[in-house]
């Protein structure tokens, strides 16, 4: 399917306190997917790996604004304008 509806079916958490209550446990893959079939989603492995992917691309992104930032303050404090 796609990372949108692999997005949709997390949102279902909110809605659905026996999914959230199962989302909040650790569980293998094969678990995971057949939660989202239970709820009417085609997920596939590719589809989860994709997300991490793009929440370690977010991350990465995030670390490296804070390392970016903290290096800018440090070099304004040494160049004297």
């Amino acid at each position: 399917m796609s990372l949108d509806d692999l997005d949709q079916f997390l949102a279902l958490r909110q809605n659905d306190s026996e999914l959230a209550k199962a989302l909040a446990q650790p569980m293998d893959l094969d678990r995971f997917l057949g939660l989202a079939a239970d709820r009417g989603f085609d997920l596939t492995e590719a589809d989860v790996f994709a997300a991490q992917q793009r929440e370690h691309q977010a991350r990465s992104s995030a670390a490296l604004q804070l390392d970016q930032a903290a290096e800018s303050r440090r070099l304004r404090n040494f160049i004297h304008g």
